[in-house]
């Protein structure tokens, strides 16, 4: 099963880690690719350089930065293959980027059937894009 992991940093705490603490993050990263567990993974800009988008009074409103006014901001995610969660919490305990910040790991939601109801919908309405 899949599992979306997202790491936390206090961006203040970024400036601190070093060429050995990321070396250290990337070997553990090759270990979990070459186990299959490693599906996928990307860290993030810094939170200046975000943009949040929410719906208000029937429009879309864009602010700058993220919307969490929160110490720790998401600094990236990966994509785990595990057995369940129990395993899925097991592997990311011991990825050495878990000292940088907190782990939030969730099952990812499989929406294929809901996806394929919604494309026979719109078939039949003639939405789809050609």
């Amino acid at each position: 099963m899949k599992y979306i992991c997202l790491g936390y940093i206090d961006p203040n705490r970024l400036a601190s880690v070093t060429e050995t603490d990321m070396d250290s993050c990337f070997t553990y990263d090759d270990q979990l690719r070459a186990n299959g567990h490693f599906k996928g993974g990307e860290a993030l800009q810094p939170p200046n350089t975000a943009m949040t988008l929410r719906h208000a009074n029937g429009r879309v409103v864009v602010t700058d930065g993220p919307y969490a006014e929160t110490k720790e901001q998401l600094g990236g995610i990966m994509i785990l293959e595990a057995r369940d969660l129990n395993h899925a919490v097991e592997l990311i305990s011991k990825h050495p980027g878990v000292t940088f910040g907190p782990w939030e790991i969730r099952p990812a939601a499989d929406l294929s059937e809901m996806v394929r109801q919604s494309e026979a919908r719109r078939s039949k309405a003639g939405k789809l894009p050609r």
